[in-house]
């Protein structure tokens, strides 16, 4: 049994990042661990190229994955919160399971998955993303977890002047960033608890699964 977790933030030590690998350190079973910055992923542009074969024929860094996506049996897909949607890196890459889906293809459906969203304000919309294209693809779904993570308005230099960013949205003209004031995974308890107990919870359905009980 091997789980395979996924960072789509272009961030590669982002909340998003920490968060799927607490998924995965509550895993009682073989984990993987592949984070998507820095890689070359770009969308579904529906030549219909796959159908014959179930193989994306787009030639960039996700042909390489391929493998690595069909030999796991189940998932931690995590995305991060722009515009109240999945991050572009982690939506592009989902587009692309589109590959999976033709003439009852069977490469990614019956397999688990565990949606992981994070967001400066609410992570929910990251995870109805990944959770619809769990729907899509028959990956049963397991379990959610979302956390808060810094806006880049944390980090940018003007987000203490700026009208229009995260800290007056969430804090109020006159802020001062602090330390205090930034989040971190560090600081939420609960959401790397429900991680390591949904991590547990993935690897104990996969064993019943092969099982057969």
């Amino acid at each position: 049994m091997r789980v395979l977790g996924i960072s789509g933030s272009p961030r590669r030590d982002s909340t998003t990042a920490q968060l799927v690998q607490e998924v995965l350190a509550g895993c009682e079973c073989e984990t993987e661990y592949l984070s998507l910055a820095g890689r070359r992923i770009g969308p579904c542009i529906a030549c219909l190229a796959c159908v014959e074969d179930n193989v994306c024929k787009v030639q960039d860094d996700l042909a390489g994955l391929r493998e690595t996506l069909v030999a796991a049996d189940a998932y931690v897909v995590g995305a991060a919160n722009y515009y109240s949607a999945p991050n572009a890196l982690a939506h592009c890459f989902l587009e692309r399971f589109y590959q999976f889906r033709h003439r009852e293809g069977k490469a990614v459906a019956g397999k688990l998955g565990v949606a992981v969203g994070v967001g400066g304000g609410d992570p929910g919309p990251v995870l109805s993303g990944i959770q619809t294209f769990f729907q899509y693809h028959q990956i049963e779904l397991v379990g959610s977890v979302g956390a808060q993570g810094p806006a880049c308005c944390f980090t940018c230099g003007y987000g203490e002047t700026c009208k229009v960013g995260a800290i007056h949205m969430f804090f109020g003209p006159g802020t001062t960033i602090t330390e205090e004031i930034t989040p971190s995974l560090a600081k939420q308890p609960d959401a790397i608890a429900q991680a390591r107990r949904l991590g547990k919870q993935l690897s104990d359905r996969l064993r019943s699964l092969a099982l057969g009980t």
